[in-house]
């Protein structure tokens, strides 16, 4: 089994809860980016022994969460050092409308992990209506209304979620071996 991490930041929970259903489908460790944009030492420790990060944020603004953009300036010091060259990465992100500009949050991601020498994974499932039903292939993408609370994600979405957990541990798994 490949070491998997999912580091995430939720404004109101609905990252959270994608943010579950992946690390349940990937067999990640959960890291929660708290509300001042910080992790502890020991996830960063996490971070560092994973074969593959999974980031995600809620798409604000048409862009990473402040406390995302945070994390991924604090990172830097791993770029000095190398550490996450050669990882595997991804990325998710929901927002209160269909398009909500998600696809600049996932570019964000993109570029994050690009930094670090990291190489991305991306969601491979065709949109049918109740598999991708936003059509996203660069990361996953999740919507639900900006008024509506995080249990009223689509099931769809958080299957996708979980699928794209399960893609991202088995190419984890196929680089080790």
């Amino acid at each position: 089994m490949a070491k998997v991490a999912v580091v995430f930041h939720s404004g109101y929970g609905h990252t959270q809860r994608v943010a579950e259903f992946g690390a349940e489908g990937a067999q990640a460790d959960l890291i929660a980016i708290d509300a001042n944009g910080d992790i502890s030492e020991s996830d960063w420790d996490v971070l560092d022994a994973a074969d593959a990060i999974i980031f995600g944020s809620p798409t604000y603004m048409g862009m990473v969460s402040w406390q995302f953009k945070k994390f991924a300036d604090v990172s830097s010091k791993r770029w000095f050092a190398g550490a996450w060259r050669d990882k595997l990465a991804g990325g998710f992100t929901i927002s209160g409308s269909p398009s909500g500009d998600k696809l600049s949050t996932l570019q964000a991601m993109m570029t994050l992990a690009m930094q670090h020498g990291m190489v991305w994974v991306g969601q491979p499932e065709r949109p049918n209506g109740d598999v991708n039903r936003l059509g996203s292939y660069s990361g996953l993408m999740a919507q639900v209304g900006p008024m509506s609370p995080a249990a009223d994600i689509p099931q769809e979405d958080l299957d996708l979620a979980r699928a794209y957990g399960a893609r991202v541990q088995t190419w984890a798994q196929r680089l080790k071996a």
